[in-house]
């Protein structure tokens, strides 16, 4: 029988109206999790009722905690945290399913580097094609000018590995893709939780820079592999980019200042401008729109 005195992981999921995406999740974690003490923690985000009863009818093994209102990503994962009873919080978004025991292998890094705080696998799309697993350094205007090169500088600076862990070792990055964090509870209780100042996007970027700046490393391990369905869409809309373009300004504004943000926003601004004319050019509608819509929000 497992009691809290045993947890090492706590698994975070954050719900929303994605009920039958959670449920395969947590059916992949259940299959490839072995020799590691876990917990399943399911935050729903106040779904459609439908939705929360699907999980509610569930017959899996996991903690439920219903939210009455939808108080965005960073937050439902703090309530999760807060529930939690592992010293590894493993932060897991609903669209994606476990490819080995992944579980086991990032908290066994953790066990063995003291100076890390936050590991994350690779993540790979439904087709195992390799896709956005880190980023090699937190947000500046260089990642915006890099692409607005094409990734020109950081294909320069770290070959292929600027996004995707393709050295086969662990390998020490800006920041884990808020997909599938796993964190020391002991570092989050010094530096706090998300900022709940953040409704969804770049929480996770502002939670690491912190963590940084507390003296801890981020680092890619590559022998743990994740799917992310999310990769395989480039889909977007206006809401989603004005999610974003508020949670960027608000990011600069805690990290660094309003010139970085600004010059940001122009390399991003040039960057929209020459993929709509490129993809106009070429009737690649979908992509057009794609770049439309970041420009209609920067």
């Amino acid at each position: 029988m497992v009691t809290s005195s045993n947890i090492v992981v706590s698994v975070i999921i954050v719900n929303y109206n994605t009920s039958k995406m959670v449920l395969d999740a947590i059916d992949s974690i259940y299959k490839r999790t072995s020799n590691v003490e876990y917990e399943v923690i399911v935050v729903d985000n106040c779904s459609k009722t439908d939705d929360k009863q699907t999980l509610r009818n569930s017959q899996q093994n996991f903690k439920y905690i219903e939210l009455q209102e939808n108080i965005g990503f960073g937050r439902a994962n703090n309530t999760g945290i807060n529930n939690a009873m592992g010293k590894y919080i493993f932060l897991l978004n609903p669209d994606t399913m476990l490819i080995n025991n992944a579980i086991k292998i990032l908290a066994d890094y953790l066990d063995s580097n003291a100076d890390v705080a936050v590991c994350g696998a690779n993540l790979y799309d439904a087709d195992m094609v390799p896709i956005h697993s880190f980023q090699r350094c937190l947000p500046t205007p260089i990642c915006d000018l890099n692409l607005m090169l094409n990734n020109a500088i950081f294909k320069l600076k770290y070959q292929d590995s600027h996004t995707h862990n393709f050295t086969h070792k662990p390998l020490e990055v800006g920041y884990i893709t808020g997909a599938d964090m796993m964190i020391r509870k002991s570092v989050i209780e010094k530096t706090g939780a998300f900022d709940p100042d953040f409704f969804m996007y770049y929480e996770e970027t502002e939670l690491t820079f912190r963590i940084h700046k507390a003296g801890y490393k981020s680092v890619s391990i590559p022998d743990a592999k994740i799917i992310h369905l999310e990769g395989q869409s480039i889909k977007t809309s206006n809401e989603r980019e004005r999610l974003k373009s508020i949670s960027k300004k608000l990011y600069y504004s805690k990290t660094s200042s309003m010139v970085s943000y600004r010059l940001s926003n122009f390399f991003q601004w040039i960057n929209c401008i020459l993929r709509i004319v490129i993809f106009s050019i070429v009737g690649d509608s979908q992509k057009r729109i794609y770049w439309s819509n970041i420009l209609k929000n920067i």
